[in-house]
């Protein structure tokens, strides 16, 4: 069974699509009520479908031998004008790959062939956007006279801080891409490009390593479930991905987890077919500790690799070495919907009040007050309020 685990690990390692049956296991324990070693997070009636209740975008970055990136003129009506990179929404039944060179033929024109995925964004459990790298392989740039409702035009543009753009978000990722092509060779990660596997949840494996002080080998966490096999669990689509990596790792290590590092990813797999539109994130987890300072609870326990797998998994924990995942921070909007939620709490309270007093005035003060009239009163007012909540 150990064997199996380094499969594992070496396929993962190498980009190629896993072969053993953890996400069947993962399936069983939702039919069957708790499989050992794998986690869920996320209430079990929640099926990611794509476009409704999980969003996929796609964006490409591809400078050519100028140093110069492709740009799109936006005309959607909100920002008509402003410039972007070539991104969008993935379509149901669609492929990552797939997505991404659609929304730059349609954009600009000009044909892409994908090269590798060189960032991934998530802003909460249920939003991800893919960053692809690729060259030009055919097709002739949109030019102005060839607006459509997808984009006005497209350009090669040397200083892309000097357009009006719809949004600076792009520019880490452009500078991500032209730092992936400046790098040396073996300082960046190699070409990953997404795994086609049909699954039907949103699913976080982690690769979690540390060394033996007593051997300085290197160990990596594994179920001790009768089918062993690495951690996994599902992401919580009402959080964002940071905190469905906490809330694994304490149930791993307890509330008193010691430090840790969460490097980058080594794979994404996603079919997007009618299979399902769930998604697998492969994330590498490192502590500085030794193993002897970093015990585990329960039903997980440290593995000490082959020196073969220990030197591959060295080699991928230096920076720029996995692919970064970067969890978009939202507490603006957060405390925008938590402010939205408690003012109209109190003033549900305040109408409730109201219409409790009028019942006592009805009760007590019929003699003195013309109830019909009060409650005339009385609903115009409430109707106002509700119809300002609206």
């Amino acid at each position: 069974m150990s064997e199996k685990v380094e499969e594992q690990i070496r396929l993962l390692l190498a980009g190629l699509n896993l072969n053993d049956d953890t996400y069947i296991a993962h399936a069983i324990q939702h039919e069957t009520g708790g499989a050992k070693g794998i986690n869920a997070t996320t209430d079990t009636s929640y099926v990611p479908i794509c476009q409704k209740t999980v969003t996929y975008i796609v964006a490409a970055v591809i400078i050519n031998d100028q140093n110069e990136v492709l740009m799109m003129q936006e005309a959607k009506a909100s920002c008509s004008g402003k410039w972007y990179l070539p991104a969008g929404r993935v379509e149901r039944n669609e492929n990552l790959l797939d997505a991404v060179k659609r929304e730059v033929l349609e954009e600009t024109g000009l044909i892409m062939e994908p090269k590798t995925l060189i960032l991934m964004e998530c802003a909460s459990g249920s939003w991800f956007r893919f960053v692809f790298m690729g060259d030009v392989c055919g097709g002739n740039i949109k030019t102005s006279d060839q607006a459509n409702e997808e984009s006005l035009q497209a350009r090669w543009v040397h200083n892309v801080e000097d357009l009006p753009l719809r949004c600076k978000d792009i520019i880490p990722l452009i500078e991500r891409g032209k730092n992936y092509i400046k790098g040396k060779p073996g300082s960046q990660h190699p070409y990953l490009m997404p795994l086609s596997r049909p699954l039907s949840k949103l699913l976080l494996q982690l690769i979690i390593t540390a060394k033996k002080r007593a051997t300085n080998t290197l160990h990596v966490v594994i179920s001790d479930a009768e089918l062993l096999h690495l951690p996994i669990c599902e992401i919580n689509p009402n959080r964002n991905l940071l905190s469905t990596l906490h809330n694994f790792m304490t149930e791993i290590f307890g509330t008193d987890v010691a430090p840790h590092k969460p490097h980058g990813l080594l794979s994404v797999e996603f079919s997007g077919n009618h299979d399902g539109d769930g998604l697998c994130l492969s994330l590498l987890v490192s502590f500085k500790l030794p193993v002897e300072e970093v015990p585990i609870i329960g039903k997980y326990s440290w593995y000490q690799v082959s020196e073969n797998i220990a030197e591959g998994i060295t080699t991928r924990l230096p920076r720029n070495m996995t692919v970064p995942l970067n969890v978009v921070q939202t507490y603006e909007i957060t405390i925008l919907v938590n402010l939205y939620t408690h003012v109209r709490q109190r003033i549900t309270y305040i109408i409730l009040f109201i219409r409790n007093f009028a019942n006592v005035v009805f009760n007590i003060n019929k003699y003195f007050i013309k109830k019909k009239c009060f409650a005339r009163i009385y609903s115009q007012l409430t109707k106002n309020i509700y119809s300002y909540l609206q």
